[in-house]
């Protein structure tokens, strides 16, 4: 192996093990409900972008945050992604946040993008996603599903199954301030 690529092997293992380390942190420490604010160890979780680099929760505290788990694999998750990625787009220069974890691997996840004009930042999490999904009020474990936090933290609104504009606009509209 090249120094090159020992480096490159090491730095994503540092990384993958920094993830798993937040993850399992935060999964002690998160509301099992799905209600109240999310944890601060929340915020601490990063994950692999399918294009490169890592998708950093921290980025996105303090502010609104839309969150859709999602997967290749799942045709009602792929219809509704193009309205996530326009809702996202149109709200964003309110402040709204918004992210998809893709409960999949790097390849379909990789694939899928290549083909598609989404906008909307992509975190790979995969079978974990589930886990934190299930966190943050999936009592089933279904695909797919969103949440909204609000700027606190707090999980103001969630939904198993496909989701639309108009019901994330009412969301949005409801938040405080």
């Amino acid at each position: 192996m090249t120094g090159r690529r020992q480096i490159l092997v090491g730095a994503l293992g540092a990384t993958a093990l920094t993830a798993g380390a937040g993850f399992a942190w935060w999964r002690g420490s998160a509301p099992a409900s799905g209600s109240g604010a999310v944890p601060a160890a929340f915020w601490q979780l990063r994950f692999e972008r399918p294009q490169g680099g890592e998708l950093v929760l921290a980025e996105f505290r303090s502010r609104p945050l839309l969150i859709n788990f999602w997967a290749t694999w799942c045709p009602p998750c792929v219809r509704e992604l193009p309205e996530i990625d326009r809702f996202a787009r149109d709200h964003a220069r309110r402040g709204l946040g918004a992210i998809g974890l893709a409960i999949d691997s790097k390849a379909p996840v990789a694939n899928f993008l290549k083909d598609s004009a989404l906008q909307l930042p992509i975190g790979l999490c995969g079978t974990d996603g589930v886990e934190i999904a299930m966190q943050l009020g999936n009592d089933r474990g279904g695909l797919p599903y969103t949440v909204l936090l609000g700027a606190d933290g707090a999980l103001r609104e969630r939904r198993l199954g496909e989701t639309s504009y108009a019901e994330m606009a009412r969301w949005v509209q409801a938040l405080p301030g």
